[in-house]
């Protein structure tokens, strides 16, 4: 019997992965699949080859079951830094954004990256990078 293959242009390992990268739980699947490949024989260098991984993060994957069990295949919460945006400076940043900047001291006619990383560093003694700045003008859905 001739062995099945997959023709269609769009299914390819790297979109697969990518896919799998955008798409919520979807490791939790494939750590799953490694164990199960490692359980069946397969050796860390394969199980990673096979998934674009390193075999160090496959190695990680095999202590932490042997480790914890089953539940090493659920993703831990990460807590990540705190923000530094409390509901009021967040409702103060949106409410400025309504209004000019210069009715803050700022010399500009209209915000943006710059501009809002300015007001934050001048009134909340907040340093941010433009980049994050643009990111929350975007958020708060002002671009005045």
């Amino acid at each position: 019997m001739k062995a099945l293959t997959i023709s269609h242009a769009d299914i390819t390992r790297d979109l697969l992965l990518e896919k799998a990268d955008k798409t919520p739980g979807a490791w939790i699947g494939i750590r799953i699949a490694a164990l199960l490949l490692v359980l069946s024989g397969w050796k860390s260098s394969q199980v990673a080859d096979l998934f674009g991984l390193t075999r160090w993060a496959v190695v990680k994957w095999i202590q932490k079951a042997n480790h914890e069990g089953i539940e090493s295949v659920y993703d831990r919460h990460r807590s990540g830094r705190p923000s530094q945006f409390d509901e009021e400076i967040m409702r103060q940043l949106a409410e400025a954004l309504s209004q000019s900047p210069q009715k803050y001291g700022i010399p500009s006619v209209r915000w943006d990256g710059e501009v809002v990383a300015e007001y934050l560093k001048k009134t909340s003694h907040i340093s941010i990078h433009v980049r994050h700045a643009q990111r929350l003008i975007r958020k708060l859905g002002s671009w005045s």
